[in-house]
């Protein structure tokens, strides 16, 4: 009896992870710069993942990975989002921004719009230009 009590409850707890929401999805990319420059040792990267749908209000920050800069461009990133947080007919967009001691060097000025569809073209790639 022990033994079919046993079988029974995993079979009950397998049927429950099978039945759990996705895990999290993840846009992965690089941020590169056209300036023939390198970057100081103590520069950070910023790379949001953001939902931009409202005009006049903040946008929502679904993901954001920060933190020193590894290496020279182009310089790669990784952000995961719940795939239930992505809304129908919302607007989706990827910013990134250089600093180096708390000031900008560089910032994305163009719009780099995702789906969050699981059809992005991955490597994202993400230009920065000088700030002024």
């Amino acid at each position: 009896m022990k033994k079919l009590s046993l079988v029974l409850l995993t079979a009950l707890l397998g049927a429950c992870q099978s039945t759990q929401p996705s895990a999290n999805a993840s846009l992965d990319g690089e941020v590169f710069y056209l300036q023939r420059i390198a970057l100081p040792p103590n520069a950070t990267l910023s790379v949001s993942l953001q939902d931009v749908s409202l005009a006049d209000a903040p946008a929502v920050v679904l993901d954001e990975q920060k933190g020193p800069v590894k290496g020279q461009v182009p310089l790669p990133f990784h952000l995961s989002y719940d795939p239930a947080q992505v809304k129908p007919g919302h607007r989706y967009s990827v910013s990134a921004r250089i600093e180096v001691d708390g000031n900008l060097m560089f910032i994305s000025t163009e719009n780099h719009a995702v789906k969050l569809d699981g059809k992005d073209p991955q490597p994202l790639k993400i230009r920065v230009d000088a700030a002024r």
